[in-house]
């Protein structure tokens, strides 16, 4: 930073001094705009604080190089208007300022962080992940990080309280951004500035250790360097040297990471030294060892044996001038860049916590963009190169306590409730949206704080599995939804089972058996998978039958004698089996019969002679000896009654809409039962039909009405 940009906070600036400070620090290219926003910034704000911290902030923008946009939305986010004139005044200024105002928020976020059910360091990472997600535009991340700087500077003057809150933000918040997006300057200022707030004992001890100040370190860098640039000339080898003093926080951050003392630390100086080839690197080695004396066992040679995360540089702390501890790093461009934007880098690494491949590979980007910046020459193409939606595909939003929660974009209340907890999911019944009800498929933005209102015992609703409405956007929400249906449908089956099976061996006569053990016999290692598989059906009579009579619960079975007479169910169905007089008939409930289905008649112990229809599961393994041909003793073609049954959510106008969709297939309604329980409405028909082709339109056509969850045929 130079030295206007380094100058305490102007309390009282005024305009002519701001002006010259600002001619000083802005390149001659650039155009008027801001000297526009500065003279709008000083006629709103006046010779006061505010103008002040404007300026200051707007000077640190122009060492960063992003724009006479960025420098004029500097000056202008604290004095902003929603004026048609302000906006074509100012334009991408105006957008920008207007995106620094909101920012604000994150502090506020930053303060509120209480549920401390949570990992602190993990709401840390969501927060400064959200701040990437608000903004369209990274500039204005940039111009958010040079204010802070600036009031870190103004703070000085300011009572202990607010120091520590600029301290701590800087140090858990803001410093961590610079990092990773390689504004290296700014983190390395607000490291120092909250180290110097948060722990000032700490910071003045070592202060006194390094026996310098910044400027006489910075100096003695600078000699280095000219140094180095020389040797690299006299031997023909291209390449690049830089360097900096460590900064105290740094420095103070190494010795508790290493546990050293600060008589083991050898980087308080350190250059870099980049050059073209692999070779190159070794040569720039030898002449470095010749220029001073290496420090013993502190050479590192990552090019030959990289690092696990493929970081590759030489590494070598040497006596250089004035008996000072000096490191040298030596790498080729291709290392470097692999190291500050690749995989190698370093910014997760000095700040921990998970790995997280795709966020880092979006950072990586955002890197290359803000590299990019010098070589851009028209405006037009250079405001472009930051607007991003890199971090678009995520919101981040909070609970009322203050925790910060990831969802995927277009979530909605009951995606966030899911995230949250999977009972609060469950039993969601509203939302608040920055204390507003809002419907619950409502699609959440960044910033955004949700209460989710909840039922004492609640269940979801299977209206949040149809896509059309809305309500579920996160796979980990649809998948619990999907999830609790299907246990709860299960629980249903068991019992359905359960009941099927008393009564079945009730009918039977049969001994009382062990249910543990009829289900291994069926092939079911669990007696609640049995029972499921037999309220759904896919036990037939037959296998149950077999079973027991395996089992030594029931009398063998005893076929019936055949004769060539006809005879019609004494149920009265209209069944008609060639060969057997007057035998009891009854219709398998397992695939529950009728007219026009192609039907099989089988002899059942107990009951006489049971009819199937021909395709029914429980005939595949049955003894073709027992089974007779059956046929419908009724004219082809005539039309025949079938029950359907119906389960809706219950809604007004339900009943209507499923009579619609009867009256277009042209169908006679000859019986309607409808009963409610809870949400839910319950509906038997009994409709004729001439051909199955008929009732399975009907059955898809009900299934489409909305709220419908299931139409099937009794």
């Amino acid at each position: 930073m130079n030295d206007a940009a380094r100058s305490p906070c102007m309390d009282q600036a005024d305009y002519e001094l701001a002006r010259q400070m600002l001619a000083r620090a802005l390149p001659v290219a650039e155009n008027d705009l801001p000297w526009q926003a500065l003279i709008w910034a000083h006629g709103r704000l006046g010779s006061t604080p505010a103008f002040a911290h404007a300026v200051g902030t707007a000077l640190i923008v122009c060492e960063l190089r992003i724009g006479a946009d960025a420098v004029a939305a500097a000056l202008l986010f604290d004095c902003l208007e929603t004026s048609s004139d302000f906006d074509a005044r100012f334009g991408t200024a105006a957008v920008l300022g207007r995106g620094v105002k909101a920012m604000a928020r994150i502090e506020d976020f930053a303060a509120s962080i209480a549920d401390r059910r949570v990992d602190p360091n993990a709401q840390l990472e969501a927060l400064r992940q959200m701040v990437l997600a608000m903004v369209e535009d990274i500039r204005v991340v940039l111009i958010k990080l040079a204010e802070r700087t600036h009031a870190l500077r103004c703070a000085v003057r300011q009572e202990e309280a607010r120091r520590e809150l600029l301290g701590l933000q800087a140090r858990e918040l803001f410093a961590p951004l610079a990092n990773r997006l390689g504004v290296w300057q700014i983190k390395w200022e607000m490291e120092d500035w909250a180290f110097r707030f948060l722990e000032p004992e700490t910071y003045r001890r070592v202060a006194t250790q390094l026996d310098e100040r910044r400027a006489s370190r910075q100096a003695y860098i600078f000699g280095i360097i000219a140094r180095l640039e020389a040797e690299l000339a006299l031997h023909g080898i291209e390449g690049e040297v830089s360097g900096r003093p460590k900064h105290i926080a740094s420095i103070v951050n190494k010795m508790r990471r290493k546990r050293l003392s600060f008589e083991q630390l050898y980087d308080i100086r350190a250059v870099r030294v980049l050059v073209k080839h692999e070779i190159d690197c070794y040569t720039v080695l030898g002449i470095v060892h010749n220029l001073w004396q290496p420090i013993p066992g502190e050479f590192d040679d990552y090019i030959s044996k990289p690092k696990s995360n493929d970081y590759r540089s030489l590494h070598t702390a040497v006596i250089g001038p004035e008996d000072r501890a000096l490191e040298v790093q030596i790498r080729t461009f291709d290392m470097h860049r692999q190291a500050e934007l690749g995989v190698a880098a370093h910014w997760r690494y000095k700040e921990g916590g998970k790995a997280d491949a795709h966020y880092e590979e979006k950072i990586a980007w955002l890197r290359r963009i803000l590299e990019w910046k010098d070589d851009v020459a028209d405006s037009g193409e250079f405001s472009e190169q930051f607007k991003t939606e890199l971090f678009h595909d995520q919101v981040y939003v909070l609970t009322p306590q203050g925790r910060v929660v990831a969802l995927d974009r277009g979530a909605t209340p009951v995606d966030f409730a899911y995230a949250v907890h999977t009972d609060l999911g469950h039993r969601c019944r509203g939302a608040r949206v920055d204390g507003v009800m809002v419907p619950l498929n409502t699609a959440l933005e960044n910033g955004q704080r949700v209460e989710i209102l909840t039922a004492k015992e609640g269940e979801p609703s299977r209206d949040w599995l149809n896509t059309a409405l809305g309500y579920l956007i996160t796979h980990r929400a649809r998948s619990k939804v999907r999830t609790w249906f299907r246990q709860r449908d299960v629980g249903e089956q068991v019992a359905l089972g359960r009941n099927l099976l008393d009564k079945e061996i009730k009918r039977l006569g049969a001994l009382e058996p062990n249910l543990e053990k009829l289900a291994q016999r069926l092939q079911f290692s669990k007696l609640d998978e049995f029972l499921a598989a037999l309220g759904r059906g896919d036990v037939g009579q037959r296998d149950l039958v077999q079973a027991l009579q395996e089992s030594g619960k029931l009398a063998p079975a005893v076929l019936l004698p055949t004769t060539k007479t006809r005879a019609r169910a004494r149920s009265g169905n209209p069944v008609v089996i060639p060969g057997l007089g007057d035998v009891p008939l009854t219709l398998a409930r397992c695939c529950k019969p009728a007219p026009p289905d192609a039907i099989v008649a089988y002899t059942t112990v107990g009951r006489g002679v049971t009819v199937h229809r021909a395709d029914c599961a429980s005939l595949k393994r049955a003894n073709p000896a027992r089974m007779l041909p059956a046929e419908w003793g009724i004219e082809a073609g005539a039309a025949f009654e079938v029950e359907v049954q119906v389960k809706a959510y219950d809604r007004q106008g339900l009943l209507r809409d499923i009579s619609d969709v009867i009256t277009k297939e042209k169908l006679d309604v000859l019986r309607v039962n409808t009963e409610s329980r809870s949400e839910f409405a319950f509906m038997q028909l009994t409709v004729r039909v001439r051909e199955l082709a008929q009732l399975s339109r009907l059955l898809v056509r009900l299934q489409h009405v909305q709220n419908v969850i299931e139409a099937r045929r009794a």
